[in-house]
């Protein structure tokens, strides 16, 4: 099984494509960020693993923002315990999915993982790699499901956002910051 989207962000100049793959020992979700930060041009490429209960195992995230070379390894190990650039993270111990706040793909993790019926709400805590910092911190959420292909996130931060979702649970609309422009199976 194998999925992509591209995406193209509202707000500012930019684009995003990504591609979920099934693996042997679960999921592959890789893509590829190009846009435009304070009037600099970034490439921010991601490849995260998750075992087959979409918990995240690993995220690779390279490329640069400007001028700026940025390269970083996030892992889980079996305790829980979350690791930036081989530096643990006791922050965000016990999250379960990694969310890259540069892009609208991570968003497919807690929704695969979570498997809401429509009605129902969690609450997670995320791994919350933080742009243009790009450290890890922890960051509460909450997914809610009011219809079949509708999500409503919140984070503890008080932002919130409509999430319209496809079959295989990309994002397609995100509030009025991304919007699905192609998908492909």
């Amino acid at each position: 099984m194998s999925a992509s989207i591209l995406w193209r962000r509202i707000d500012w100049p930019g684009h995003e494509a990504a591609r979920l793959s099934q693996r042997e020992a679960g999921w592959e979700l890789s893509g590829t960020a190009v846009f435009v930060y304070e009037a600099q041009a970034c490439r921010l490429a991601y490849v995260i693993a998750c075992d087959v209960g979409w918990r995240t195992v690993s995220s690779q995230v390279t490329g640069w923002v400007g001028d700026k070379a940025v390269d970083i390894a996030i892992t889980v190990d079996t305790h829980g315990r979350w690791w930036l650039n081989e530096r643990e993270c006791p922050a965000v111990a016990g999250a379960v999915d990694v969310d890259l706040n540069f892009s609208p793909s991570t968003n497919l993790l807690p929704i695969r993982r979570l498997k809401l019926e429509i009605g129902q709400s969690a609450e997670v805590r995320a791994a919350w790699l933080r742009f243009p910092s790009f450290a890890l911190e922890p960051f509460d959420q909450t997914y809610a499901r009011p219809g079949a292909t509708a999500y409503r996130y919140e984070s503890a931060g008080g932002f919130a956002a409509d999430l319209q979702v496809d079959d295989v649970g990309f994002v397609t609309r995100y509030g009025d910051i991304w919007e699905a422009e192609a998908r492909g199976a």
